[in-house]
């Protein structure tokens, strides 16, 4: 049997791979642009760029599927297992809502991440990433 504290604990790890994964996605297209301006050559690094690209699609096609992020959905599950409190919707319209006391449609936050992916689809223009190299 497994205890209330380590759902919690995995619970917990869930949540900080999530917020991760937003300061990935963040993050790393500000990095892109920061280093684009100051030559760094990691920001070209293909394999760094398709995993940006990959990770904002989802994000994307989620919205606008009106689908859960199966990290949120996975938390809530562990926390409700544990008898912890749960939120409800999405874990980027929860901690807006909690940080910022904003509402919206999820709706406005489908166009919101449409966006920020359409500029880091810019961004492969501006900031073009190394192609794949072959190894001899």
């Amino acid at each position: 049997m497994v205890s209330q504290g380590a759902y919690l604990f995995v619970a917990d790890a869930v949540l900080l791979l999530h917020v991760l994964f937003v300061c990935f996605v963040v993050c790393g297209f500000v990095l892109i642009l920061i280093g684009a301006a100051l030559g760094w050559a990691w920001v070209r690094n293909p394999w760094f760029r398709w995993s940006h690209l990959a990770a904002i699609a989802v994000v994307v096609a989620q919205a606008w599927l009106g689908m859960l992020c199966p990290l949120t959905t996975l938390e809530m599950a562990l926390r409700e297992r544990a008898g912890d409190a749960s939120y409800a919707g999405s874990f980027v319209m929860h901690w807006l809502e909690s940080l910022l006391y904003y509402q919206a449609p999820a709706w406005v936050f489908a166009v919101c991440y449409t966006v920020f992916a359409t500029l880091v689809v810019a961004s492969w223009y501006y900031v073009r990433p190394h192609p794949f190299r072959k190894n001899a």
